[in-house]
């Protein structure tokens, strides 16, 4: 279909584009920005006055629950999620039941994602099979199957052996590991940061040397055997500063960090609010404060929605038993917005963290709008005030933090591959 984007202010970081422009769409790509393309007929013409246009949003993480968890949230209903988000390309961790370690279950679930032509889908593979920490799965064969990357998740792997070969042989081939830096020892049982909020309140801690520990621990091996290293959702103060360190040095490291933690804090928690029981914990506000600043100076390059939709039921319990996670998907373009906003951020390289940002980590073909590139088109009133309440979210998980809060920005058309999946 030819469409024609008419009137609107695009915001392209990669190609430093912030002006009023017109985009062109020919063949599921952009065919012209500005200017129409010779003999272009339009066959459907979308008015995007007052409105942002941008690349498609790219998401490093975004559980779908399928295989395994289809009680807590469904494919469908999560890719509808993305698209009322404007995300278009999406990272899925490997923790499903069963985890994504053999090639048919990556294909299985790239089929499935095809088939609902809505949001691109980039499964991480498992490191190890089962995500027990022991044998290392087939790279090469789910590489082929689809895997951009190899993860844990938020399994363990405390045989450092085993994390030196994976990465050794990942290295050799040029694949990328992707890690978030727990100590299961430390952190064992905790649910809370580490910190006056959780002993007012009774609850068992995770200290912040549990990231620390495990996050030296993967940087030296990073350094042992130049892998490229991707840090998950980092969460402290100190670990920022490790990463800052570790990018001078020159260590093919990059990072993330939950859009939960670019806002809230362990304050939040407040009379244990089970929907601020997040993996990693939200800690303290200098260490949100540190994030905010590692976003600013490019230390943390990506932001991520963590998207883990939760079923009523296990949020409906005690702080301490419910279990952790946060709905996020539709969230990710007013929380950057909001961030943008409080620090000042030109939104030109707010919405990198979001676009051109994250596809370097899964598909670096993704999250631009450059002549001849894929059509993932996201379009937003960014004026547009609206409140977070269970009825306002596709997702099948209702559960976040910021449930009864005013938003502003509001995704009003979103496209894949040249095909219009959203509109508001």
């Amino acid at each position: 279909m030819n469409i024609h984007i008419k009137g609107g202010r695009l915001i392209d970081p990669r190609n430093k584009i912030d002006a009023l422009h017109d985009v062109f769409i020919v063949d599921k790509r952009v065919a012209a920005i500005g200017q129409a393309p010779a003999g272009f007929i339009a066959e459907q013409v979308l008015d995007a006055s007052g409105l942002i246009v941008v690349p498609g949003l790219v998401d490093v993480a975004a559980r779908l629950r399928e295989p395994g968890y289809e009680y807590k949230a469904t494919l469908e209903s999560e890719m509808e999620a993305a698209v009322a988000g404007g995300v278009t390309s999406l990272s899925c961790p490997p923790d499903t039941d069963p985890p994504l370690d053999e090639p048919g279950l990556v294909e299985m679930l790239k089929h499935r994602a095809r088939s609902l032509n809505q949001a691109r889908v980039f499964p991480v593979g498992a490191l190890t099979y089962g995500l027990k920490g022991a044998e290392l799965t087939e790279m090469a064969e789910l590489t082929d199957a689809g895997c951009k990357a190899f993860g844990q998740a938020d399994a363990p792997l405390t045989d450092t052996r085993v994390l030196l070969r994976a990465m050794q042989y990942a290295a050799t081939f040029g694949y990328r590991v992707w890690l978030r830096p727990l100590d299961s020892y430390l952190a064992k049982n905790g649910v809370a940061h580490d910190g006056e909020v959780a002993t007012r309140l009774g609850l068992p801690g995770i200290p912040v040397i549990a990231e620390t520990i495990a996050l030296n621990t993967m940087l030296q091996l990073a350094r042992e055997t130049g892998v490229n290293l991707h840090i998950c959702r980092i969460s402290s103060a100190a670990a920022v500063e490790m990463v800052r360190a570790a990018k001078r040095e020159g260590l093919k490291v990059t990072c993330d960090v939950s859009m939960n933690h670019v806002h809230l804090t362990e304050v939040d928690i407040g009379f244990f609010n089970a929907n601020c029981h997040l993996m990693p914990p939200l800690r303290t506000q200098r260490d949100r404060s540190a994030l905010r600043d590692g976003l600013r100076d490019g230390t943390i390059d990506a932001i991520c929605s963590n998207h883990s939709p939760v079923d009523d039921d296990a949020k409906q319990l005690p702080f301490a038993e419910a279990e952790a996670g946060a709905t996020g998907l539709e969230l990710l373009l007013p929380l950057v917005l909001k961030w943008a906003d409080e620090e000042g951020i030109p939104l030109l390289d707010a919405l990198a963290r979001i676009t051109t940002n994250s596809a370097n980590l899964i598909n670096p073909k993704m999250g631009h709008l450059s002549v001849g590139a894929h059509a993932d088109v996201c379009m937003f009133d960014p004026k547009l005030s609206w409140k977070v309440e269970p009825a306002a979210l596709k997702s099948q998980g209702k559960n976040t933090p910021f449930l009864g809060m005013q938003m502003q920005g509001k995704v009003r058309g979103t496209i894949v591959e040249g095909k219009i999946v959203y509109v508001a």
